[in-house]
């Protein structure tokens, strides 16, 4: 078994806590990301599941088993960091099998694991060059195939994309994957860009200030967020938001009045919320929820278009307020300047309090 359980687990240093009772359940053979802005804790909770930072409070279990005293070598787990720390004076082969001929596996097993992992990364070929006569993606993937080699309980990802251009990244996430899918094995992965986060994960932690704000799979997390933080951190571009007044509420539905667009009214309908009128609200909608068909209307001006080919992306204003990112496959039309009505349905905006909790 290699599931991993955290319960109130807590770090400071100092006076200055950092982790703040994060309560967290992840199967064996899950693949789930941790994910958030720079501070938020994510790197420090990993390193402390590895072992290379201590627990201030709190219990950690991998497979059962209560880890938060044991040695990082004997807790099952295999890192890969952002750097590739490959020793440069080793042929690749070596560098995969260093950790096995430290722990005095016989050479015949050693070189058997390697040519496994090898196989399985496609690095056959590349087995006697050296760290510098390979590319950063290969020198990535020698640095995860002698994390493979170990035979982990549980692989941890320290942001190991984050050094490679945009185009490897794209490939490595695709690697990473179809390893997850070959290994069945539990990983846990560390990064801030929440692409790559919707793209692996099974299950997204998402982390603000050392405390968990949500979890749940990537589409769970886009479609339905706890939270202002969670709506605007998942989604590429950001979701659009929209300061509001609640000017009445009936029998569920809510109208929700935009000063800062004109005047704008939407109606929203709530599964069980009450709320007053007079309230200060926030009204979230995606980019591509602009559609020909809705029937809330914005009047907005266009500033600038980004063409992408198969769709548009428009970022237009009311006035001098703030811009509002539009998607759309019909934008070649478009032009700077340009006065359009960007309609939507009602029924796909989302709206949060005052202190940023979803109104459902």
């Amino acid at each position: 078994m290699s599931d991993v359980k955290l319960q109130d687990i807590r770090k400071a240093f100092g006076n200055l806590e950092v982790i703040k009772g994060v309560d967290l359940d992840i199967k064996s053979g899950e693949f789930v990301v941790f994910v958030g802005p720079s501070g938020c804790g994510k790197s420090t909770l990993l390193r402390m599941i590895a072992g290379l930072e201590e627990i201030t409070s709190g219990t950690l279990e991998i497979g059962g088993t209560r880890m938060n005293d044991v040695d990082p070598s004997k807790r099952g787990i295999a890192m890969v960091f952002q750097s590739y720390a490959l020793y440069p004076h080793m042929t690749v082969r070596e560098n995969m099998g260093f950790a096995l001929r430290f722990a005095g596996v016989p050479k015949a097993e050693v070189e058997k694991q390697v040519a496994e992992a090898a196989r399985i990364l496609e690095l056959e070929p590349l087995l006697d060059r050296k760290p510098k006569q390979l590319s950063g993606g290969q020198r990535q993937r020698v640095a995860i195939g002698r994390a493979i080699v170990r035979h982990p309980n549980v692989f941890l990802f320290d942001e190991p994309l984050s050094n490679l251009d945009a185009e490897l990244r794209v490939h490595m996430r695709i690697e990473i994957a179809r390893l997850h899918k070959t290994l069945a094995t539990t990983m846990i992965y560390v990064t801030h860009d929440q692409v790559e986060a919707m793209t692996l994960a099974d299950k997204i932690v998402v982390l603000r200030a050392g405390l968990v704000e949500q979890v749940g799979s990537p589409l769970t997390l886009y479609d339905d967020p706890a939270n202002l933080f969670v709506a605007g951190f998942i989604g590429s571009p950001k979701m659009n938001f929209f300061k509001g007044i609640v000017a009445a509420a009936n029998n569920g539905t809510v109208k929700v009045e935009l000063p800062d667009l004109g005047g704008a009214s939407i109606e929203i309908r709530l599964e069980a919320s009450s709320i007053a009128a007079g309230t200060a609200v926030t009204v979230g909608v995606r980019p591509e929820h602009f559609e020909n068909t809705g029937s809330a209307a914005l009047n907005l001006t266009i500033d600038m278009l980004e063409h992408l080919g198969g769709e548009t992306f428009a970022y237009a204003r009311h006035g001098s307020g703030d811009l509002v990112i539009i998607e759309t496959k019909h934008g070649r039309d478009l032009k700077t300047g340009d006065t359009i009505q960007a309609k939507f349905d009602p029924a796909r905006a989302l709206l949060f309090d005052a202190a940023g909790k979803r109104i459902r």
